[in-house]
Formats: structure tokens, C-alpha cells, sequence
């Protein structure tokens, strides 16, 4: 089953940096026609609203990658202050569990805009050793099937999770739920610290929505021919 149509650019580009003024530079190279942009726990923490609100001001969506996981009084809370801010996206992690997720989907929808509200599964970084070292049975595309269908029972909008389960994913929630996919290294790219990676041609076939790319496109000699020539894989993919 094929994903819905997604709006707007289906390329989110991770600005993972350490530093605001890096992060900054990088975005004026590149269009924002073509892309929206992530914002994680390092760079958000160094730069705080502030730079997510910089980044809006110069016409990119982003997506706050902060994977929030606590008591649900607190992640409702950081969620609607999310919302406030005006992000396009925020994301959750299910293992918070069914009534953490609920009531991030409740304090969204009391607000005036609602981003997209997205669960994190499993790290793309975890393998099945990694889950036998916390006491996880299973392999990972079981706990991934597992968890994305609790945040769609809970009512998230989608999940994240590497390219490589979205497929069981897509036919088994439909079209309108949301996948979100990082680990995304063009053909020829290292796959660095990501162990579950594929191509974006790939990934689009899988079912994804939107794919996120760092390095490929953060460290290239020109990140916005690379942002472009990724758009171009993207189109020729559909």
C-alpha cells in the first residue's frame, strides 16, 4: 500500500550541530522550498525557542526532535509549549507507554495549530543485541510493528522508524498514518553511525513520508546542489 501524498517538501535535513552559528550558516545555503529541517536535543538545548524561531523566520517548517519521555503531566505540557512555538512537527517516544501518549495527543488538540504529533519506536541504532541488553524479547521489526501500533491506537499521527520496517507499517495502519524515516544515505553514502539505512528511492518505496538526511547534505562540498540532486532522486522515484 502506498503512502498518502505527503504536502510540502519530503526531505527534513538534520541540523545536527553543536554550535547555533554552524547551524545557521547551513540553512542559508539551502532552500526552503525543498526541505523542512530538524532540531535535536544538542542544538535545541544550546539554542533554545530562539532558534527555532529564527529558523521559521527564514520559511523553514521544523520538525522538534526531542523524543519527549516522562510522566504524562509533563510531556502534555512540553508538547502544547511545542505547539506554541509554532513547530511543524514534534515527536514523543512510545515506550512512555499508552497514557503518556494520550495525553500528548490531548494538550495538541486543545491548541489553536496542531503540529503533527510523531512516535519514536526504536533507535535506528539499535539492533537485537541492544534489546536483549535491556531486557527486550524479540527482534527489532517486532517491537517497531509492536510499538507503532500503540501510538496509533493512542492517536499519533505517525511514528518514526527506519525505512526498513515501513513497509509492514504502511499495510497495516493505511495511508493516512504518518512514516517518518531517518537513517537515509544516498547510493554511495556511508552508512556511519546508523546501522539500518537505505537509499531514498528505497525508503519511498517502502511507504515512507518524509525522509530524514544529515550528513549527506550537512558536510557535501555544496549542500544545496546536494539538497537538490536529492530532490531530483526523490522525483524520479515517485
Amino acid at each position: 500500500m502506498e503512502a498518502a501524498p505527503a504536502a510540502g517538501p519530503r526531505i527534513i535535513v538534520a541540523l545536527d550541530f553543536a554550535d547555533v552559528s554552524q547551524a545557521m550558516a547551513m540553512t542559508a545555503r539551502l532552500n526552503s522550498d525543498l526541505c523542512r529541517l530538524k532540531v535535536g536535543k544538542e542544538l535545541f538545548t544550546r539554542g533554545g525557542p530562539a532558534l527555532v524561531e529564527a529558523l521559521q523566520a527564514q520559511g523553514f517548517q521544523v520538525f522538534l526532535d526531542l523524543k519527549f519521555h516522562d510522566i504524562p503531566t509533563t510531556v502534555a505540557r512540553a508538547c502544547r509549549a511545542a505547539a506554541e512555538l509554532g513547530v511543524w512537527m514534534v515527536n514523543v517516544h512510545t515506550l512512555g507507554g499508552r497514557k503518556m501518549l494520550e495525553a500528548a495527543r490531548a494538550a495538541l488538540d486543545k491548541g489553536k495549530q496542531r503540529p503533527l504529533l510523531i512516535g519514536v519506536t526504536l533507535l535506528t541504532s539499535m539492533e537485537g543485541s541492544d534489546l536483549r541488553d535491556i531486557g527486550i524479547g524479540g527482534g527489532v521489526e517486532e517491537q517497531v510493528v509492536r510499538l507503532a501500533g500503540l501510538a496509533h491506537q493512542s492517536g499519533l499521527d505517525g511514528v518514526v522508524c527506519s525505512a526498513q520496517e515501513a513497509r509492514s507499517l504502511r499495510v497495516r495502519h493505511g495511508p493516512a498514518f504518518c512514516l517518518v524515516a531517518p537513517g537515509i544515505r544516498p547510493a554511495g553514502s556511508a552508512a556511519q553511525d546508523q546501522r539500518r539505512v537505505v537509499t531514498p528511492k528505497e525508503a519511498l518505496h517502502a511507504g515512507a513520508d518524509y525522509l530524514v538526511i544529515g550528513r549527506p547534505i550537512t558536510q557535501a562540498a555544496d549542500p544545496g546542489r546536494a539538497l537538490e540532486d536529492i530532490r531530483a532522486e526523490i522525483d524520479a522515484a515517485r
